[in-house]
Formats: C-alpha cells, sequence, structure tokens
C-alpha cells in the first residue's frame, strides 16, 4: 500500500477559534495568495455557495440556508483547491477518487450547488431541490452519484466514512481518501464517539473530518456551544490528530488540510469554529433560524454578498486524482463448494453459519466478502471467518451502531459485509439498520441467539423482536433457517443477494433435514409430511420448526393428519405456497414461532393470506417478558415444545 507520511506537529491553544497546528517545515510559513492558492477566488466560491443554497431553500420553500452558510468556506476549500479532495467533476461517481460522507446530511443544498459550480449542474437543475421529481433531495441519497450513503439521521455518517477508509486502506490499497463532513449537534450523538473509537485504533490516515462548530443547534445553542477545545481534546483522546481553525479563514483551512494529508497512522479531523448564518446581516449567529428559508430578505442578501465577489464570473475547478485510472468492479456469482451434512446430524445453525462463510470466502475470487463482528465471534461463529481469513475479518467491538455503519461503508466501496451479533443487539443498531434501507445498501445482518430457546441468559439476550425490525425495512430480506444445509444455503442466497439480508441463527443445535443438494430460493419455504387427508397447517421455523416436526409424527399415530411448513423466507414470504397449502389444509394454519407475536411469523402469514378472508391463522408464540431458566424449561413454558403443538392442533380441530 501506499502509505502516508508527515512531520509530527502540535496545535497552538491561544487562539484556538483561528489557529491550526503546522509542520516543521512550514512554520509560520503565510500560504501565498495568488501563486500556489487563489484565495480570493475560493472566497468568491465560498460566497456564491451562500447564494445558491438561498435561492434553493427558497425556490422550495424549505431547507437550511444557515446551516449551509457556516461550512461555506471549508467546503470551497475541499472542492476547488488542491489541499482539497481530489475528485472528478466527469465522473462523480469515481471509485478512485476521494469520497465525501456529508454527515450534516440536511445541509445538502450547498453540496448540490458545490457539484453545480464543478459542472455537473445548471443553475435551473439545482431550483428543483425537494421537488418530486428531483434527484435532488432534502437530504442526499445514492440517487446521486457523488452520494455513497444516505444521510440525515445525525450522527452516522462518520461511521460510514470510517468503513469506507478502513476497505480502501487494508483491502484495496488504493491510496484515495475519505472525507466526512459532521455538524457540532450530531457531537452529542454517541454513535460519533463509536466511529472515532474505531478510527483511532485502526489508524485510519486516509480519513478526513471536519466538524462545523457553529454554535447552534435546532432549538438552541448546542451543549458545548463554541467551545472548540473540548471537542479537539476528545478526538485526541481516541487517537485522532485533531486541528482547530476559524472555519471562515481560507489559508488557515489550506494549512490545515495540508497537514491532514501528510498524517501518517491517524485518523484527522478539523475543529472548524464557524457562525451559522455566515455572511448573511441580521441572521448570522442568531437563534429560530434553523430550517427556515430566507424568504423576502432574499434580495438584499444576495446584493450583500454578489458586492463583495472579486470576480463572479471567475471558474474554479476541481483536482482530478494523480491516479485517475478507473478499476474493474465485480459482481459475480459466488457458489458453495459442495455440502457434506448427514440427515440426523445436530448442528446448530449458527455454527452452520461460520462454515458457510468460510467456505464461501475460499472461493471468492475477488476477495469481496467481509466479515464483521462485534466482539462475539466465538458465539456467532463469525470466528470461523477470522482464523481462514483474518485480512476480511473486522472486529468492531462492543459498538454495534458502528458495526452497521462500517458495514455499509464496506458496501460502498463494492464489498459484501456480513455482520453478526446477537440478534438482540442489533436493536440498538434500528435507525443505521432504517438508513441502510433508505440507502438500498448491499449488507448482510446475521442475529444469533435467538428467542427463548437461548436459555439461562435471560432476556436481554434473547432475540423477540428481530423478525418485527427487519420486516419493516423496505426490500429487506428476512431468512429464518431450520437447520445446517438451509443456514448454508441462505447465507449462500445472502451472498449474492444485492440489498439488505437478516439471517436469524440459533443457539441450541437442530437435526440436520435437508439433503446437501437441496435447493433453496427467496420467497419459497419448504413442506414436509403432505398427504390428502392434512386437516392444518403448521408452520414454524427454526427450533419451532423441529417441534412442529415432532408433533405431526405424534398426531400421525393419532390418526390426525397435519401438514408441516417450514417457513424459511419470511420476506418476500411465500405467499402461494401458504395460501395453496393451507386450502388443502381446511383453510386452517397454526403458526409456531419463538418471537413475540408482533411483528413475527404469525403476522407475517396473516398478512400474506388477509386477503382471501377465508383462511383461520391461529399462534403459539412467546407472549410475556422471559426470564432465565434452562431452554427446556422455557421452550415448555411458552409451549413451543412438541407436545404443546399436538394439544393446540387438537383443540383447534376439535
Amino acid at each position: 500500500m501506499n502509505t502516508r507520511s508527515g512531520k509530527k506537529s502540535s496545535a497552538s491553544n491561544s487562539k484556538p477559534e483561528t489557529t491550526t497546528s503546522t509542520t516543521k517545515n512550514s512554520t509560520n510559513k503565510k500560504v501565498k495568495a495568488n501563486e500556489e492558492h487563489d484565495i480570493e477566488a475560493l472566497q468568491d466560491v465560498a460566497n456564491r455557495l451562500r447564494i445558491l443554497s438561498m435561492k434553493m431553500t427558497n425556490a422550495s420553500n424549505s431547507g437550511h440556508p444557515t446551516s449551509c452558510a457556516s461550512m461555506a468556506e471549508f467546503l470551497s476549500v475541499m472542492f476547488f483547491d488542491k489541499s482539497g479532495m481530489r475528485i472528478k467533476s466527469d465522473n462523480p461517481k469515481s471509485f478512485v477518487a476521494d469520497r465525501l460522507v456529508l454527515s450534516k446530511g440536511h445541509t445538502a443544498p450547498i453540496l448540490y450547488a458545490a457539484w453545480g459550480i464543478a459542472g455537473l449542474y445548471t443553475e435551473e437543475q439545482l431550483m428543483t431541490l425537494r421537488k418530486f421529481d428531483s434527484d435532488l433531495e432534502g437530504h442526499p441519497t445514492p440517487r446521486l452519484p457523488f452520494v455513497d450513503v444516505a444521510t440525515g439521521s445525525l450522527g452516522q455518517g462518520l461511521g460510514v466514512a470510517c468503513g469506507m477508509a478502513y476497505t480502501s486502506k487494508y483491502h484495496d490499497s488504493l491510496n484515495n481518501r475519505f472525507w466526512c463532513i459532521l455538524g457540532d449537534g450530531e457531537c452529542a450523538e454517541g454513535s460519533v464517539w463509536e466511529a472515532a473509537h474505531f478510527a483511532g485504533i485502526y489508524k485510519l490516515d486516509n480519513l478526513i473530518a471536519v466538524v462545523d462548530v457553529n454554535r447552534l443547534g435546532q432549538s438552541e445553542a448546542t451543549s458545548l456551544g463554541h467551545n472548540t477545545n473540548v471537542y479537539k481534546k476528545r478526538f485526541e483522546a481516541f487517537g485522532w490528530n485533531a486541528l482547530v481553525v476559524d472555519g471562515h479563514d481560507i489559508e488557515a483551512l489550506i494549512k490545515a488540510f495540508n497537514e491532514c494529508k501528510h498524517k501518517a497512522n491517524q485518523p484527522s479531523i478539523i475543529i472548524a469554529k464557524t457562525l451559522k448564518g455566515k455572511g448573511l446581516p441580521n441572521i448570522e449567529d442568531q437563534e429560530n433560524w434553523h430550517g427556515k428559508p430566507v424568504g423576502n430578505k432574499i434580495d438584499d442578501l444576495i446584493k450583500h454578498l454578489e458586492e463583495q465577489l472579486v470576480d463572479k464570473n471567475r471558474k474554479l475547478t476541481t483536482i482530478p486524482p494523480e491516479n485517475a485510472e478507473e478499476i474493474t468492479l465485480h459482481s459475480d456469482a459466488i457458489k458453495l463448494p459442495e455440502l457434506s451434512y448427514k440427515k440426523g446430524q445436530q448442528v446448530a445453525t449458527r455454527f452452520a453459519y461460520g462454515d458457510a462463510l468460510k467456505r464461501l470466502g475460499g472461493v471468492d475470487t475477488y476477495r469481496r466478502i467481509c466479515s464483521l463482528d462485534g466482539d462475539t465471534k466465538n458465539s456467532t461463529y463469525a470466528l470461523t471467518f477470522k482464523n481462514a481469513f483474518p485480512d476480511r475479518f473486522v472486529e468492531c467491538y462492543i459498538a454495534e451502531q458502528n458495526l452497521v455503519s462500517v458495514s455499509i461503508g464496506l458496501s460502498a466501496r463494492n464489498k459484501i459485509p456480513f455482520a453478526s451479533t446477537f440478534g438482540a443487539f442489533f436493536s440498538r443498531a434500528y435507525d443505521h439498520i432504517r438508513m441502510a434501507g433508505v440507502s438500498k445498501v448491499n449488507i448482510k445482518l446475521v442475529g444469533s441467539h435467538s428467542g427463548v430457546s437461548i436459555g439461562e441468559d435471560g432476556p436481554s439476550q434473547m432475540a423477540l423482536e428481530d423478525f418485527a425490525m427487519f420486516r419493516a425495512i423496505p426490500d429487506a430480506v428476512v431468512l429464518y433457517p431450520s437447520d445446517a444445509v438451509s443456514c448454508e444455503r441462505a447465507v449462500e442466497l445472502a451472498t449474492n443477494h444485492h440489498g439488505i439480508v437478516y439471517i436469524r441463527t440459533s443457539r441450541p443445535a437442530t437435526e440436520v433435514v435437508y439433503d446437501n443438494h437441496e435447493e433453496f430460493h427467496l420467497g419459497q419455504s419448504k413442506v414436509h409430511g403432505k398427504t390428502d387427508s392434512d386437516k392444518i397447517l403448521i408452520i414454524g421455523g427454526g427450533i419451532t420448526f423441529e417441534s412442529a416436526m415432532k408433533a405431526q409424527k405424534t398426531l400421525a399415530a393419532e390418526g390426525i393428519h397435519a401438514r408441516v411448513m417450514d417457513i424459511f423466507s419470511i420476506k418476500p414470504i411465500d405467499r402461494d405456497g401458504i395460501i395453496n397449502n393451507a386450502k388443502e389444509c381446511n383453510n386452517t394454519i397454526l403458526t409456531v414461532e419463538d418471537h413475540y407475536i408482533e411483528g413475527g411469523i404469525h403476522e407475517a402469514v396473516c398478512n400474506a393470506v388477509a386477503s382471501l378472508g377465508s383462511i383461520k391463522v391461529h399462534a403459539i408464540a412467546v407472549d410475556s417478558v422471559p426470564r432465565s431458566g434452562t431452554p427446556e424449561d422455557l421452550l415448555n413454558h411458552y409451549k413451543l415444545t412438541a407436545p404443546h403443538v399436538v394439544e393446540k392442533v387438537k383443540s383447534i380441530l376439535q
């Protein structure tokens, strides 16, 4: 890899709002305007960005022009000075160029304006901001070629940038950089500090962040106001190279960006002291202007800014990467080698997950599959992949929000990330998962230790809401394998499906019931023990599929014919299969699930058959907050065992 190096530096504390650290070779050296950097032109661009942001938000009668105004200078330098980003204005999706994550997503107008000045949009196109038929949405989404992930739910962008920087440095060995712009208000989010910790321990020197410390939040001043040294000390504590600058001083910004680019083995952050609404008289640094267009003040404000322009027609160009040659991105299918399970063998699906991922990794020619975990790898069996491919394993520690965000970042760089932890712990990262759905990213999330069947650990460790969470994510796939074969096939399907996939694995060992060559498909279930005399369709998955199969045998011995369905794919659900089998089973269904009844298999099945009105759906599910106990005690208490299924079937059919 092409590494970066630089002189050790230290920041001055005397005037934190106007000073920055410098290298030994450039101490006290002034940037020469009109020689190395065109300071006047960059200031003109900053004011043009302010003008465009006001025009755009006035045209849409919504948006955040004052939040845009505070970041105009550093965005101008980032886009149009050689100390800033290396990007291709004629190829805004370039894989080898620098990439920017706008974590401060509500300032999308000024980002669009910068690309407009770079030549991607006309002013007329910019004025379509927030219109229904425009891709220039209120917050950035990947509909735009220069946007990799959707932002706007604050506190998430830095983690995504970390994932992008990590894989570019350690997997692809590219010499590009990843930039992230944060607001000071969002630095109250814990996920920011999860990401800061990650970047520090992995020494992501290809990551440069900027915090726009403009002091004002949405409803009042931020908790730290303009206390920039607190931000500095906090980031330094996480191992960052942190610089404090006047965010409206273009020369100071240029010096800061240059130093960040030459800092080895540390991520860098520029803490920019700014004023919200900078340059807008009677609005600058005033409360109650968040998220409000300037309205009828616009003419006077534009006149004020235009009077400051030295040359409003002057053109600046973006700086392309030194190596502008694009690389080929692969999307070839990755197929499992032959399986070798034996029917009747007892194997936990969490174990099969680790084995499947390892074996897929072994045939992954382009090394796209990566595994991430939140310090549970010896329980989720992600450890199996790590032992085989340590260079493609990313330990995210106990920071599930960042685990998901880093996965999103890897996905944005054409990787296939499998992130695993206990299924219950994905709930604390749900907003990140929700935003992944908005981004339509390609991530795979694997939750182990699902349901009461985990036993003695108790309810804090039991995933009992996970189906409800993931079913609500648009276009997400939810798979629930019941044995080792179906689990390995689920991992294979997830690998080759572009989008969010959630796989639920179980702690207890379950019997292998499928042949090694059995085919599985998204949206397809598996039917067992079908006869012409079936009176009820029992639908289960995972641990409860095994209970249903045992109950089927007991019922058959008593002359009661029941058909069993292994649901496998909860979303998309096998609607036709469920309806057709239910019609052949007296229009009667019993769902059995190790999940709360809300949002789980029962509700998914009810939704599938609701339009018919003729199919009755009964349920056995977890109906209260559990407590510690043996798996047997808990499964028995919630009537998820075969004898209870038998009893329930008899009560339904009598």
